[in-house]
């Protein structure tokens, strides 16, 4: 059962997330969703996450989906054209990729090429707008598309802990108003925030997927709250995998709680492993999902 399958069913959404190497053997990528297999609806495939050079998200969804594993296409808007952004949407649906998950891209200065440059002829927004069009049997530029159009399922993201947190409800309606059928949230570590962020946004017609990072290391909770807007994980969570002596242990501990504390206030959840997903699978046991 795919992404869109699962949205129609109204059950609650298990995603997860595994990302292509720096090089051209794809057999450790798909080891690690293999350990997800028949648990989740979709394994999103990173898209040169962080700015990183990797092999592209694309082919990374050709291969699990050779292989059986419903894959999601993540798309950023940094490195390609209106052009090429929609070319590749067709290139996937030729292929039978149509679950899509769109956003703008981190900055190009983050990763390992800084010197990069940027395109960004479109944002997120404008991504959903011209995948619906494709839908619709048209391109950017209004002309028709040969042929019977594109199927695609729209996913989008939204940081919850944003400081202010406004503007990311704000577009997060544009984002559902362009055509996102579903989303994605970057990690969150307090459900009661969560929660409230939940009732800021209202009920928009679509599930809504808690994002979670598993955390590896009190360095690695400590680097996301210094680095990456809007995750803050607390002060308790990081002194419990300081002072362990099982990491993993200790994180899958970490991530159970918060999974039960998340479920109430969302529709789904979105596994960000980082390399764990055979972890993925102990936590989605002891929390019955």
């Amino acid at each position: 059962m795919g992404m869109r399958e699962a949205i129609q069913s109204g059950k609650f959404i298990v995603t997860t997330e595994v990302a292509p190497p720096k090089g051209c053997h794809l057999e450790h990528m798909l080891e690690e969703a293999e350990h997800c297999r028949g648990r989740v609806a979709g394994v999103n495939v990173t898209d040169i996450q962080s700015s990183v050079m990797r092999a592209s998200s694309l082919v990374g969804c050709i291969k699990l989906q050779e292989i059986g594993i419903p894959p999601v296409l993540q798309m950023v808007c940094r490195d390609r054209n209106r052009l090429a952004l929609q070319s590749e949407l067709l290139s996937a649906a030729v292929l039978g990729i149509t679950e899509v998950l769109c956003l703008t891209g981190d900055y190009t200065t983050l990763g390992d090429h800084p010197h990069t440059k940027p395109v960004f002829d479109l944002d997120s927004v404008g991504l959903l707008k011209v995948a619906r069009g494709l839908m619709e049997g048209h391109d950017m530029a209004g002309e028709e598309l040969e042929g019977d159009p594109p199927h695609f399922t729209l996913g989008c993201v939204v940081n919850p802990g944003a400081d202010p947190v406004e503007p990311q409800i704000m577009k997060l309606y544009k984002k559902v108003e362009a055509g996102a059928q579903f989303v994605q949230t970057q990690a969150t570590y307090n459900p009661e925030q969560f929660g409230e962020f939940m009732r800021q946004v209202g009920d928009i017609g679509v599930p809504v997927l808690a994002g979670i990072v598993m955390l590896k290391s009190a360095g690695m909770a400590r680097f996301m709250n210094k680095n990456v807007a809007g995750v803050q994980v607390p002060d308790e969570m990081i002194a419990k995998m300081k002072e362990t002596d099982d990491k993993v242990a200790t994180s899958i501990e970490i991530t159970v709680e918060l999974v039960n504390g998340l479920m109430p206030h969302c529709q789904g959840i979105h596994m960000m492993p980082l390399g764990w997903n055979q972890h993925v699978v102990t936590v989605l046991d002891e929390v019955g999902l």
